[in-house]
């Protein structure tokens, strides 16, 4: 094992990747604890650690808690994730960005320009809704904004805007300069960031006597037990065979080969589970902005994680954007055609509509486990911390996309091995090439 990693660094363009990745990372990181002028960073965390089950909590889960502590980068990388959700959408919605989606690479281009306006544009309006929120908010009768006024709105709206540009920047560059994809790694960094504070949350547990060695090792082993299935249905595939005819052109023959289409057990990767709990999560959002109402807290309580309402109507909205997200990323009329267009076809079905319905009933099938697996990993953390008293999150979004994001880039490190001739990372050979969802 040190050979191997001593090899990633024995070759010069790849030892550049690396440190430039991890540099730019650590850019991040210091960002995300320099605060916003204007704000009570005490009372602000306070108020966080009454309302971690809504989609504030949510929310900074992603930015890698710097919107619990109001800094620079409080929006994080999320406004360009939103901008790009919309324009895939669009793109299944819409003709032109529909068309621009078909252009290759010039349409991408166009479409990463529009991503970067909507990513200024939701950052604008999301800095001028937290400068508000941050105004009115009282943790436990102290004010999170002193001195609140035109000032202070204007001032949130410029450092937020800015931050999210800045991270905007530094994802790109990372993704051109560096090793894996610098939005994905971006949001990694700060899950992963949380880890050390669980970990000694953990250890504090057990020397308070809150659970015994035994207890822990069974913890320790079903924790590991969790990330191996994360693994395996992150890379699980079913293979369909696609048979090309041989075609001659000019002198040359082409075609004539066996090749196959990888449809991902986990088409949909991580989105059912944010679009799911950003939906479940509003309610006991809305209900936390009104503490004096009966009504409100009444339904507050219904939708607190952990409760028998919230896992079973959270795990079905998982299993059905599940099933919408896979529609939206992958057509299977679009896959026969491209199959048909180059001289493919499925041996033993017609190509066009019944290639179509073949792909579309195989991925409906195995679409299924996906979405409950996806369920499982989504209710784990509640289950964990509500019924067995778990001193920390564990599963969940984060796990899923720390997981994913922790394949892709071992995925890249290994391809920049093979292509030097080095032996490959992994004991196997490479990692299935997964693509991103």
């Amino acid at each position: 094992m040190f050979t191997k990693l001593q090899n990633i660094f024995n070759i010069p363009e790849l030892k550049k990747r690396i440190i430039f990745t991890a540099a730019l990372l650590a850019v991040y990181r210091l960002g995300g604890h320099i605060p916003t002028p204007g704000v009570d960073a005490g009372a602000l965390k306070s108020y966080f650690a009454q309302n971690a089950g809504t989609l504030f909590g949510l929310y900074d889960l992603f930015v890698g808690g710097s919107l619990s502590r109001a800094t620079v980068f409080a929006l994080g990388i999320m406004p360009y994730i939103s901008a790009a959700i919309i324009l895939q959408l669009f793109g299944a919605v819409i003709p032109y960005f529909e068309k621009l989606q078909k252009e290759g690479q010039e349409g991408q281009k166009k479409i990463t320009q529009y991503t970067r306006y909507g990513t200024v544009f939701l950052s604008a309006i999301q800095a001028f809704g937290i400068g508000i929120f941050l105004q009115n908010l009282n943790a436990s009768g102290t004010a999170v904004v002193p001195n609140p006024g035109p000032g202070f709105m204007f001032l949130t709206m410029v450092t937020l805007t800015s931050g999210t540009i800045f991270v905007m920047w530094l994802g790109e560059q990372i993704t051109e300069r560096g090793i894996g994809n610098g939005i994905s790694l971006i949001i990694t960094i700060g899950i992963i960031a949380r880890y050390p504070n669980e970990i000694l949350t953990t250890l504090r547990a057990f020397t308070a006597g809150q659970f015994n060695i035994f207890e822990l090792i069974v913890l320790a082993l079903v924790m590991l037990a969790v990330i191996v299935l994360v693994v395996i249905m992150t890379l699980g595939v079913r293979k369909i065979p696609v048979q090309y005819a041989k075609r001659v052109v000019g002198r040359k023959m082409y075609g004539g080969q066996t090749t196959h289409i990888p449809l991902r057990v986990n088409t949909a990767g991580v989105m059912p589970i944010i679009f799911a709990q950003s939906i479940i999560a509003f309610p006991g959002t809305v209900a936390a902005l009104f503490p004096n109402s009966d009504f409100m807290q009444a339904i507050h309580t219904a939708f607190s994680p952990g409760g028998v309402l919230y896992i079973a109507i959270y795990s079905l909205m998982i299993v059905f954007f599940t099933y919408f997200y896979t529609a939206i990323v992958l057509n299977p009329t679009d896959l026969a055609d491209n199959m048909r267009k180059y001289g493919g076809f499925i041996p033993g079905i017609r190509p066009g509509k019944k290639t179509s319905e073949y792909i579309d009933r195989i991925l409906s099938r195995i679409t299924l486990p996906g979405a409950i697996f996806l369920a499982f990993i989504a209710v784990l953390p509640d289950v964990l911390i509500r019924k067995f008293n778990v001193p920390f999150y564990f599963g969940g979004t984060g796990l899923l996309i720390v997981v994913g994001v922790m394949l892709d880039t071992l995925n890249q490190i290994e391809s920049h091995l093979v292509m030097r001739h080095y032996e490959g990372f992994m004991k196997k050979g490479r990692i299935g090439t997964r693509l991103s969802g």
